[in-house]
């Protein structure tokens, strides 16, 4: 599936933390650090890997070596997703990083959104490259940083990562990549006339993604 939702206990009391108005600023980013932590410990386990013997003090010992972590790209959106990436970072310690800095433009019944910084690493066929935004709503922003990424070349495969996502910026997304793969730990249901995302308590199944 394309779409996975970070259904861990854990990361859901964190969403709601951050999703209550009076969490502090500190805490906040606290939530989102640790969240990008627990979502890119959610990602390793798609990467291959294999079985190898160690050598430890007392004798030789099977573990397992993890296959591509030396090949991955996170790409941040700055500035709101710099404590998710410090978060990722943790998981993927040997990343290379890029940025994008975008601003919304707001015109009259339309949101757009320009570039005006971008920074990318070598990208191959090897890679894994990961894009980092908090917040998935429109997914305008979002599909204007993918376009930096694929200017950098082909590469192997493509995750977003977000804290809150919404059907509109899921679809934009895949519509124009399908072979996008998008981890997030809520999908609330709606957009407001400012396009900032609004949650929804849903029924009792989904109140798990909305408080």
């Amino acid at each position: 599936m394309p779409v996975r939702i970070i259904d861990h206990v854990y990361a859901q009391y964190l969403l709601t933390r951050l999703r209550d108005k009076n969490t502090g600023s500190l805490d906040f980013r606290k939530g989102l650090v640790r969240l990008g932590r627990i979502i890119g410990y959610e990602l390793v386990k798609t990467f291959p890997f294999r079985y190898v013997e160690v050598e430890t003090p007392l004798g030789r010992a099977v573990g397992v070596d993890i296959i591509g972590l030396d090949k991955v790209v996170i790409v941040q959106i700055l500035r709101a997703a710099m404590p998710l990436v410090e978060g990722l970072v943790k998981a993927f310690p040997n990343a290379r990083l890029g940025v994008v800095a975008a601003r919304r433009k707001e015109e009259e019944g339309y949101v757009d959104v320009e570039v005006f910084y971008s920074k990318m690493p070598s990208i191959g066929v090897e890679d894994t490259v990961i894009v980092a935004d908090p917040m998935l709503a429109t997914g305008t922003t979002m599909s204007k940083a993918i376009e930096e990424v694929y200017k950098t070349g082909t590469l192997g495969r493509l995750v977003v990562v977000s804290v809150i996502a919404t059907p509109v910026g899921i679809s934009r997304v895949l519509s124009r990549w399908p072979d996008t793969e998008i981890y997030t730990v809520a999908i609330d249901p709606e957009l407001n006339d400012k396009a900032f995302i609004v949650p929804g308590l849903g029924d009792a199944g989904d109140r798990a993604f909305a408080t």
